[in-house]
C-alpha cells in the first residue's frame, strides 16, 4: 500500500479490516448513538428519516420479516426501485442474517421469474410505491396469495416462498462477517443465472475503503440515482454513505433536468454516475444554455460502471469545475477494484490504482506476467472478492483459482505510476449505460421468435457507452422486419438489454460445428480487428 493511502485511511489496511463492523447494518447503530437526529436518508417519494427514525423503521421491518418466517441464511427477493423503504429492508435483513436478493423492478417478468426459481426465496417483497414493482405484484398475486403491509408510509407486497429453504451456503454456521448479506444476479444465459454471493465483509471492505479514498464524510449529502439493485449503487454509494454517516438522497431513475434540480435543491455535495449519465447532463445543459456558472456547486463527481470516454470526462469537468474521478470493478468484487483517489488529478481516463490491500496480477494467455505497459488479463485477490456463485461450484472454480485470485476477464495495462488502464474485455459482456448485458440471454429471446434461424449479439462502442447490436438470420422467405422483432422481444427483455439495432443477414458466418463466428461479424459490422497477442499500449 502506498504511503498516501496510509495517510488517507489513517491506519494500515490490516487495522482497517480488523476493525470492520460485523454487519452492513452495524454503522447505523453507531450514528444512532452519535447523531440520532441527523437526517440519514430521503427519497423522491417525500420520505425523510433521521438516524433514529431509520433505526425504528428497521426494527419494524425486522418484526414483519420475522413474522413471515425469515431467519438466518434465508434469501429474500426484493423487487424494487430506489426508495427509503428499500434501504430499510436491506438493513433489516442484514440484522436477521438473511440475504437480500435485490432485483430491479424494471426487469422483464421472465427475467425475474428465472432469478426467483434459481434462488428459491423464503419471501418475495414488492415495493408497491414503485409503478414498475406494482406491475410485477399484480402479476404475481393472480396465481398466489400475498399480503400488503404498510411500514411508516411505505406499502410492501409480501409473497411467501417455500415453507423450507436451505440456508445460503450453510450460513447459519458462520460468523456474521462471513455470512452472505447480498446476492446480485448476473444472468449469463437464459437457463443458467448466476447469483453472486457477497458477504458482509466483502461489502464492508468496499464501503469503508472507497468512502475514505473518496474523501466522503458525515457532512456530505450523496445523490444516489444508481440502482441499489446494482452493486455499484448498493455498496459504493448507499452503504458507503451509511458507513461515514452521510445523508443519502435517493432517486428512482435518472433524468437530466430532475437531477440538476435535485443537486441544487438538496445541496448535494457528491454525485456518482455512469458515463452515460454525464453525457446526458452535458447534452441537456448545452440545449438549455446552462454553463458552468449555472451549475450546482458539488464537492466531487465520480464515474464508474462502464468505460469513460475522454470527451465526456473533459466536458463533465468543464461543466462542474471538478475532476471527474474514475473507478472500475465488477459484481464479483463487490464491486470496486481500482479507483482514483480524491486528492489525485489524472488527465487520462485511467481507473486509478487498485484498492489498498488488494493483490493483482496481469497475465498473458499462457499465464505469464506481462511487462509494464503491455496488455494482459487482470486477476485480483482481496477482502472484497465474492464467496462464489450460489449453488454453482463449477462456475466459481472457473473464475477463482486455488490461490483466491479472481479472473476479471478484463484486459488492462499498468502505467509507471501503478494506475490501471482498461484496454478491453476478453469476455463477450456488453456494458450498456452501466448495466451488464450478456449476449446469450438476448440471443435466446430473439431466437424464440419462430422466424429466426440464427442470431448473434455483439457490443458496439459509441461515445461514452456500448450499444447492443443483434445480427439475425431469418427463415427463408420470411417477412420478418426489425419493428416486428423489436416488439416481440420487448416483453422478454428489460429496456437496457434490448438491441439498439437489428441487422438482418441472409446467412450468418458459422464454423463447421455450427457456432456463429462473431469475430467475422465484428470486422464486417464495426471494422474491428480480432484481439492479437501480445497487445501493446
Amino acid at each position: 500500500m502506498q504511503s498516501n493511502d496510509v495517510d488517507l485511511l489513517g491506519q494500515s489496511i490490516d487495522q482497517l479490516i480488523s476493525n470492520l463492523p460485523q454487519r452492513i447494518s452495524s454503522p447505523l447503530y453507531r450514528w444512532l448513538k452519535e447523531c440520532p437526529d441527523k437526517v440519514a436518508a430521503r427519497d423522491h417519494l417525500g420520505q425523510v428519516c433521521t438516524y433514529r427514525q431509520l433505526a425504528e423503521r428497521v426494527q419494524q421491518a425486522m418484526d414483519v420479516l420475522r413474522g413471515q418466517g425469515v431467519g438466518a441464511g434465508d434469501r429474500v427477493l426484493l423487487i424494487n426501485e430506489n426508495c427509503v423503504a428499500l434501504i430499510v429492508t436491506v438493513l433489516a435483513l442484514s440484522e436477521l442474517d438473511a440475504a437480500s436478493v435485490v432485483v430491479n423492478a424494471r426487469l422483464a417478468a421472465p427475467e425475474i421469474a428465472r432469478i426467483s426459481t434459481h434462488c428459491e426465496p423464503r419471501l418475495t417483497v414488492c415495493f408497491l410505491d414503485s409503478a414498475a414493482a406494482n406491475v410485477h405484484w399484480q402479476a404475481l398475486t393472480t396465481a398466489a396469495t400475498g399480503t400488503v403491509v404498510t411500514l411508516k408510509g411505505a406499502r410492501l407486497g409480501l409473497l411467501p416462498g417455500k415453507a423450507e429453504t436451505a440456508s445460503t451456503e450453510n450460513d447459519a454456521n458462520l460468523s456474521a462477517p462471513q455470512r452472505v448479506c447480498s446476492m446480485i444476479y448476473t444472468t449469463g444465459t437464459t437457463g443458467d443465472p448466476k447469483g453472486v454471493m457477497l458477504t458482509h465483509r466483502n461489502i464492508l471492505f468496499v464501503s469503508a475503503v472507497t468512502s475514505v479514498l473518496r474523501g466522503m464524510c458525515a457532512q456530505d449529502r450523496i445523490y444516489c440515482v444508481l440502482p441499489i439493485s446494482h452493486v455499484f449503487g448498493l455498496s459504493a454509494v448507499f452503504l458507503a454513505s451509511l458507513y461515514v454517516g452521510a445523508e443519502l438522497v435517493l432517486a428512482d431513475r435518472f433524468d437530466a433536468a430532475g437531477t440538476l434540480q435535485t443537486l441544487a435543491e438538496q445541496r448535494i455535495t457528491g454525485m456518482f454516475g455512469v458515463p452515460t449519465s454525464y453525457a446526458k447532463l452535458i447534452e441537456y445543459t448545452r440545449a438549455q444554455g446552462i454553463g458552468p456558472e449555472g451549475m450546482p456547486r458539488l464537492r466531487f463527481v465520480y464515474s464508474g460502471g462502464s468505460p469513460l470516454d475522454p470527451t465526456i470526462k473533459l466536458e463533465t469537468e468543464q461543466l462542474f469545475g471538478l475532476t471527474l474521478l474514475n473507478a472500475y470493478g465488477m459484481t464479483e468484487s463487490g464491486p470496486t477494484i481500482c479507483q482514483v483517489r480524491h486528492n489525485e488529478r489524472l488527465d487520462s481516463c485511467s481507473v486509478g490504482r487498485p484498492l489498498p490491500g488488494m493483490d493483482i496480477k496481469v497475465l498473458d494467455p499462457q499465464g505469464q506476467p506481462v511487462v509494464q505497459g503491455e496488455v494482459g488479463e487482470l486477476y485480483v485477490r482481496g477482502a472484497n472478492v465474492m464467496r462464489g456463485y450460489f449453488r454453482n461450484p463449477q462456475a466459481t472454480a472457473a473464475v477463482i483459482d486455488a490461490e483466491g485470485y479472481l479472473n476479471t476477464g478484463d484486459l488492462v495495462r499498468l502505467d509507471a505510476g501503478g494506475n490501471v488502464h482498461i484496454a478491453g474485455r476478453s469476455k463477450e459482456l456488453i456494458i450498456h449505460s452501466g448495466f451488464n448485458v450478456y449476449p446469450p440471454e438476448v440471443e435466446a429471446a430473439l431466437a424464440s421468435h419462430p422466424d429466426v434461424v440464427l442470431c448473434a449479439v455483439l457490443g458496439e462502442a459509441v461515445e461514452g457507452n456500448e450499444n447492443v447490436i443483434a445480427y439475425v438470420q431469418p427463415v427463408v422467405g420470411s417477412a420478418l422486419d426489425e419493428a416486428t422483432l423489436q416488439a416481440f422481444v420487448k416483453p422478454l427483455l428489460t429496456s437496457y438489454k434490448r438491441p439498439a439495432r437489428i441487422v438482418f443477414i441472409t446467412q450468418l458466418p458459422t464454423a463447421p460445428s455450427g457456432k456463429v463466428l462473431k469475430h467475422q461479424l465484428q470486422r464486417q459490422g464495426r471494422g474491428a480487428q480480432p484481439i492479437q497477442w501480445p497487445l501493446q499500449s
